[in-house]
């Protein structure tokens, strides 16, 4: 196929940049409408003579139509955007960056999507679609377990689930550790909620506050409640979790100044399941948390960590040093660029 595209370029040197602009012109507005012409210029980077000309060509294909509200796409428009994403994803040569980015990672599978979530928060959509179709996929048949991390990412993943993941398959959802200090929306038991309603599965909750003594929780973890759910963490098939900047998620878990400083004396770049990583791979600081820790990812048979954003490439790459290696990474083209090139070194 790639041979396919350098003929195609040697004869036609400016197919493959019009097809793109245009493919992802009708990417953007999918993700954003109804939007603006300047709306949509500042966020492809383009300016709005260029975009005025791209977008009336596909006004006249009968691609887009405009109202005062803004863009969106025509039902015509919809069938040629999702037709073409398959065509685009080689083109853009997605498939050979997987390979290159698993390598480099030492990983078996990664998966990219269009975009770059620094830029656009739809991105973080269409990884949660990548998510759930994998998922639907690979995942056998029967009662399964999934252990679901919090945060903004799977807050948001959560809501791309469907309900036909639970096809022949009974679920049940359950956090992967306990409460931290977060919004109440992208705690893991509201993640874990979100999921089972989306794909009509059961859930189960872990009441474990954060940031109390061990002389607190300890009476806790003898409550035949906890130690049923604890007992469903253990022993679940598949887990899903993030990748968070190290020094973001810290603020965000009102970790103490004393930490803090450790984390920044020490160049932290990563977290993951509590704990926090250089960019070397090396293990900072851990956060004493109830449910799952790394080394038992190694005994789950399905692991999958969904993170995007250029922002987040150096905490991609510091994590995966730990990472079992059958671990699916599912990413944008931001950060895999930013790892691909070497930015996070």
């Amino acid at each position: 196929m790639h041979s396919e595209f350098a003929w195609i370029e040697a004869i036609a040197p400016d197919f493959m940049g019009v097809i793109t602009k245009r493919y992802q012109i009708l990417q953007f507005i999918s993700w954003m409408a109804p939007v603006g012409r300047r709306a949509l210029a500042e966020q492809m980077k383009l300016s709005e003579r260029v975009l005025r000309t791209e977008t009336e060509f596909l006004r006249k294909q009968g691609l887009i139509e405009s109202s005062k509200s803004g863009m969106v796409l025509t039902s015509q428009g919809i069938d040629v955007f999702q037709g073409l994403e398959q065509f685009m994803n080689r083109l853009l040569g997605f498939k050979e960056d997987e390979k290159r980015l698993a390598e480099k990672l030492g990983i078996d599978h990664c998966l990219i999507v269009s975009g770059d979530a620094d830029q656009s928060s739809r991105v973080m959509d269409e990884m949660g679609k990548e998510l759930n179709s994998t998922l639907q996929m690979i995942l056998p048949s029967g009662r399964l377990t999934i252990a679901v991390m919090g945060g903004t990412t799977m807050a948001r993943v959560a809501q791309q689930m469907s309900y036909k993941l639970s096809a022949g398959r009974e679920l049940t959802f359950v956090p992967a550790r306990g409460g931290v200090g977060e919004a109440v929306a992208i705690q893991a038991n509201s993640v874990a909620a979100s999921m089972a309603e989306a794909t009509d599965s059961q859930y189960r909750v872990l009441y474990i506050p954060e940031n109390v003594s061990a002389e607190t929780y300890q009476p806790l973890l003898r409550e035949p409640s906890v130690q049923a759910v604890l007992q469903l963490i253990d022993n679940a098939q598949v887990v899903i979790h993030s990748i968070g900047d190290a020094l973001v998620m810290a603020k965000r878990r009102s970790m103490s100044p004393e930490a803090i400083t450790k984390l920044r004396e020490q160049h932290a770049v990563s977290e993951t399941f509590g704990t926090f990583f250089d960019a070397s791979g090396n293990v900072i600081y851990k956060i004493p948390r109830i449910g799952l820790q790394i080394p038992d990812l190694d005994h789950i048979p399905y692991v999958f960590a969904v993170a995007g954003g250029r922002s987040k490439a150096k905490a991609i790459a510091a994590y995966m040093k730990n990472a079992p290696s059958r671990t699916w990474l599912i990413t944008d083209v931001g950060a895999s660029n930013a790892i691909l090139t070497g930015e996070t070194r």
